[in-house]
């Protein structure tokens, strides 16, 4: 019975290594088929629509269950505006999980309504480096910077954001461009 046991052990071993691969090659396929559609949105609401399909798909990345219960319970801590409990459960999740963006990209948030940009700031570029196409991390680097006062470097994270998710909601708060070196925003004409 024991080696029985232990057969079924090691197989179930061999098993889900040898289904990794699949699953990344999975995982990937489906980012890009998101972002895709992104890119190919021609109006606000295909926008919105993609946007709230990343949004799910990065949440649905949290690599244990124990990281998305502390994603998801910081979240509803976050919406009780009880920020304390909130960044606690960010920083249970990014202990458990460093490699998970959206756990530095939340606490960000809550580091940023705490009023601590600078703690806020290194959350959203830590977010970046292990996701660069988080829009939702560059966008909330854009209101960072700009609450630092640092309004060129902030103007270059909200190009990035809207590069990436040309609906972003806050593309309009970029300033016109006269040398049209940046991404055409749209919904909106700019205006020279």
């Amino acid at each position: 019975m024991l080696d029985r046991r232990r057969f079924l052990i090691t197989a179930t071993g061999f098993l889900s290594i040898a289904a990794a691969p699949s699953v990344r090659a999975e995982t990937s396929s489906e980012r890009a088929r998101l972002f895709a559609a992104l890119k190919a949105a021609e109006t606000e609401r295909e926008g919105r629509l993609a946007e709230s399909a990343i949004w799910q798909w990065w949440f649905d990345q949290a690599p244990t269950i124990d990281v998305h219960e502390a994603i998801d319970f910081g979240m509803k801590r976050r919406s009780s505006y009880d920020y304390e409990a909130a960044e606690e459960a960010f920083d249970k999740a990014i202990d458990l999980a460093p490699q998970y963006a959206e756990g530095w990209n939340q606490r960000a948030f809550v580091r940023f309504l705490r009023d601590n940009p600078d703690g806020a700031l290194s959350d959203l570029e830590k977010a970046v480096a292990l996701e660069p196409d988080h829009f939702g991390a560059w966008s909330g680097m854009y209101h960072v910077l700009m609450r630092m006062g640092r309004t060129e470097v902030a103007v270059s994270a909200l190009t990035r954001a809207v590069t990436i998710h040309p609906w972003i909601q806050e593309r309009g708060l970029l300033p016109p461009d006269p040398d049209a070196k940046r991404p055409v925003v749209k919904g909106k004409q700019q205006e020279l």
